[in-house]
């Protein structure tokens, strides 16, 4: 039987030798926090990225159409791409790049040969001027074949995310937590194995250290950072008046008892393959809801570093890259479950 999050616990160290939260390293090798930003456009845009940045997240925006993109332009975080877009930037283009790039080729199926012949030929053609992520996929062995080819990062998970409707409609998917777990066991017999992003259906904290503890590098989040007050969905307040979330009459707002909602919608969506200028729209594996706004990026991000940072004490880890795929966990009944779930 596969797993999810919520059939398994992280196992405290016999003994640890950590006195306090404050010895605790919570951060990977750049500084930041290993999160991402899912690339969808009711979380995050050029005109919110610096909510999430001066908050450790990783930011990867949203793709664009096709008369926006540049490859010539230097960027310090993440762009998407989808393949055709990507051939057509990248592969076709002759000229080097100027500084590095930050690249997701964003498709839903990363199981098809294409994505990863072009990441085979772009990681040969740019090197390390091109770090380069790719996904989705729910294949433990694909995330094998794709570092083979070269890929830096991995998008792992298939139809779990809040805003995806493709498990339910097809039957296509993989239990999270095995998916995690079966991934990270291929990554240590690999020479140069690329980083596992854990990628939709986190719910709560124990879900993003649950992943981490399991083997996942870095986790991205849609509709948790969708319902803090900053992310780009639009805002609206009980009267279904627009609101700008911007401006500080907001959070005051908010912390004075009222409440904001937020559109949030995946990006496989006839809305969103509208608002890229597609003609024949396909059939939909997403959905379009409101989320009510819970709380700030700051907000959430110093309670995810608390309760990260006591989960690494109680495991006995110091680092981050210690405790990545380096604790242990038990499967759990359904009544074990039941008994801590508040």
């Amino acid at each position: 039987m596969k797993f999810d999050f919520d059939d398994i616990l992280i196992m405290p160290a016999e003994m640890t030798n950590i006195d306090s939260r404050s010895e605790i390293y919570e951060f990977d090798n750049m500084g930041g926090l290993p999160l991402f930003t899912a690339p969808m456009d009711t979380v995050v845009s050029e005109d919110n990225e610096h909510f999430f940045r001066q908050e450790n997240i990783n930011v990867v925006l949203p793709r664009k159409q096709e008369t926006e993109m540049s490859p010539k332009t230097s960027f310090s975080r993440w762009l998407s791409y989808s393949l055709r877009q990507f051939e057509e930037a990248f592969i076709n283009h002759d000229q080097p790049l100027d500084k590095k790039h930050y690249i997701l080729i964003d498709v839903a199926n990363g199981h098809m040969p294409s994505v990863y012949e072009m990441t085979k030929t772009a990681k040969q053609k740019y090197g390390d001027s091109l770090v380069l992520m790719v996904g989705n996929v729910a294949n433990p062995e694909t995330y094998g074949l794709l570092s083979e080819a070269g890929a830096d990062y991995v998008r792992i998970g298939i139809g779990n995310g809040g805003g995806c409707l493709t498990t339910q409609q097809t039957g296509i998917g993989y239990p999270m937590g095995s998916l995690i777990e079966e991934t990270y066991e291929v990554s240590l017999s690999l020479d140069n194995p690329a980083k596992i992003v854990a990628d939709g259906g986190f719910k709560k904290y124990a879900d993003i250290i649950k992943a981490l503890a399991i083997g996942a590098d870095y986790v991205m989040l849609g509709s948790i950072l969708n319902k803090a007050l900053e992310s780009a969905g639009e805002t609206v307040d009980e009267e279904g008046e627009r609101v700008d979330q911007y401006r500080p009459s907001a959070e005051s707002y908010l912390k004075a008892g009222g409440k904001l909602y937020k559109t949030f919608r995946g990006m496989s969506t006839k809305e969103v393959q509208s608002s890229w200028g597609k003609k024949n729209l396909k059939t939909s594996e997403g959905v379009v809801r409101r989320n009510e706004v819970k709380y700030t990026v700051e907000g959430w991000v110093n309670n995810f570093e608390s309760y990260l940072r006591s989960a690494m004490s109680y495991t006995g880890k110091k680092e981050l890259h210690h405790f990545i795929g380096g604790v242990n966990f038990n499967n759990i009944t359904l009544n074990s479950f039941r008994r801590f779930n508040k």
